[in-house]
C-alpha cells in the first residue's frame, strides 16, 4: 500500500507534466489510442434514431465518473441540502457564462479568415461549454481548504441536469455554427446528448454514489489509494486515445496561426470561468472555503466526456477535438496557477 500512496502522490504531484506527455506519445505513436477508439464490444439501439456504440473510451469515461461517486458521502449530500443556495448560483452561472461570452466574441471569431477552421473550433467550444463541472475539481477544492460539500454540490448538480442542459447548449451553438457543423449539433441535441449522458455520465456517478452508501465510509477509504491510482491511470489513457485522433494530423504538419488561435480562445474561455467563480465569490461576500470551491467549479469542465462525445459522434470532423485537448491542458494549469496564487499563498501569509 505504501507504493500505492507513492505512485499517487507523485502522479498527483506531477499531473500536468504527465497528461502533456500522454498527448506526445498520442501524436508520436497514435496506434493504440485509434484503435481503443475504434474498438466496438457492442452497440446498444434506442427508441427512434437513436443509438449507443459501446466502447472501451465510454466504459473507461464511466469508470471514471463511478470512481468519482464513490467520493461522495451522504453527509456532504444532506450538508448541502441545508446550505443550497451558492451551489445553485454556481451551477447557473456554469452553464450561462460561457455561452455568454462566446456569444460575445462572436463578431471577434468572425474575422478569423479560415471559415472551416473556424467551425472546428465553435464545435469544439460547443462540447466543452455543454459538459458538467470535472469531478477532478472537487480534489482541487479539497488540497485548497475548500467547501467540499459546496464542490460536490457544483458537480452533482451539473451532472444530474446534464442531460437536459447539454442539449440545449448543443441546440444554441447551432446557430453560431454553419453547414454540416450546424447540422451535426443539432442531430446531436436532438438525438444522442441526452441518452449518451444519461448513460455514460449520470448513472454511473449515481451508482458510485449508491455503491458509497452500501459499503460505508471504512471500506471505502481503504480501497482509496487504489481507486486514486486505477482513476489516474485510466484518465491518461483515455486522454491518450482521444488525442490520437487529432493531435498526429494537427501537429504532423502543424497550422501555427490557427493552433495559436486555438490556444488565445481556449486560454481566454478557462481564464474568464475561473474568473466567474471569483466574481460570484466577491458578490456575495463568500468566505476563502467557499471561494475555492466556486472557482475550481466554475472553471472546470468534464473535457474526458467532451473528448469520448465528439470521437464517438464527430469522427468526420476529427480537427473538433483539438479546443478540448487544448482546454483539458489548459485548464489543469489555470488551476495549478489559481491554487499557488489564491490559496497556498494566503495560507502562507495567514500562518505567517
Amino acid at each position: 500500500m505504501k507504493f500505492i500512496d507513492t505512485a499517487v502522490h507523485f502522479i498527483h504531484k506531477y499531473f500536468i507534466w504527465i497528461l502533456l506527455l500522454s498527448y506526445i506519445a498520442a501524436t508520436l505513436a497514435p496506434k493504440a489510442g485509434l484503435f481503443l477508439r475504434d474498438l466496438s464490444i457492442a452497440h446498444i439501439t434506442m427508441s427512434g434514431t437513436s443509438s449507443l456504440n459501446i466502447s472501451p473510451s465510454l466504459l473507461m469515461l464511466s469508470f471514471l465518473l463511478l470512481n468519482a461517486g464513490l467520493g461522495i458521502k451522504v453527509q456532504e449530500i444532506k450538508d448541502l441540502l441545508l446550505k443550497p443556495k451558492l451551489a445553485i448560483i454556481g451551477f447557473l452561472a456554469n452553464v450561462f457564462f460561457p455561452i455568454l461570452l462566446i456569444f460575445l466574441l462572436k463578431v471577434i471569431l468572425g474575422l478569423w479568415h479560415n471559415q472551416d477552421e473556424l467551425q472546428n473550433l465553435l464545435t469544439g467550444l460547443a462540447l466543452i461549454v455543454a459538459m458538467p463541472i470535472a469531478g477532478s475539481s472537487t480534489a482541487w477544492s479539497q488540497n485548497a481548504n475548500g467547501n467540499l460539500s459546496l464542490s460536490l454540490g457544483l458537480v452533482l448538480l451539473s451532472t444530474i441536469f446534464s442531460p437536459l442542459i447539454t442539449p440545449i447548449v448543443l441546440h444554441l451553438f447551432s446557430f453560431l455554427t454553419t453547414g454540416d457543423y450546424s447540422e451535426d449539433l443539432q442531430e446531436l441535441a436532438r438525438d444522442g446528448a441526452n441518452i449518451f449522458m444519461c448513460f455514460t455520465v449520470v448513472a454511473p456517478s449515481l451508482l458510485g454514489i449508491v455503491l458509497h452508501f452500501f459499503l460505508g465510509d471504512r471500506r471505502i477509504s481503504g480501497i482509496k489509494p487504489v481507486l486514486k491510482l486505477i482513476n489516474f491511470v485510466v484518465l491518461l489513457v483515455l486522454n491518450y486515445s482521444n488525442a490520437a485522433t487529432s493531435l498526429p494530423q494537427a501537429l504532423g504538419k502543424p497550422d501555427t496561426d490557427y493552433l495559436g488561435f486555438i490556444l488565445v480562445i481556449t486560454t481566454l474561455l478557462c481564464t474568464a470561468a475561473f474568473g466567474s467563480g471569483w466574481l460570484i465569490s466577491k458578490i456575495f461576500r463568500t468566505n476563502k472555503s467557499d471561494k475555492a470551491a466556486l472557482m475550481f467549479g466554475l472553471g472546470m469542465n468534464n473535457n474526458g466526456t467532451g473528448l469520448v462525445f465528439a470521437a464517438s459522434t464527430l469522427s468526420d470532423h476529427p480537427a473538433v477535438l483539438l479546443p478540448i485537448v487544448f482546454y483539458t491542458l489548459i485548464q489543469q494549469t489555470i488551476a495549478a496557477i489559481v491554487d499557488r496564487i489564491y490559496f497556498q499563498n494566503e495560507s502562507a501569509n495567514t500562518s505567517s
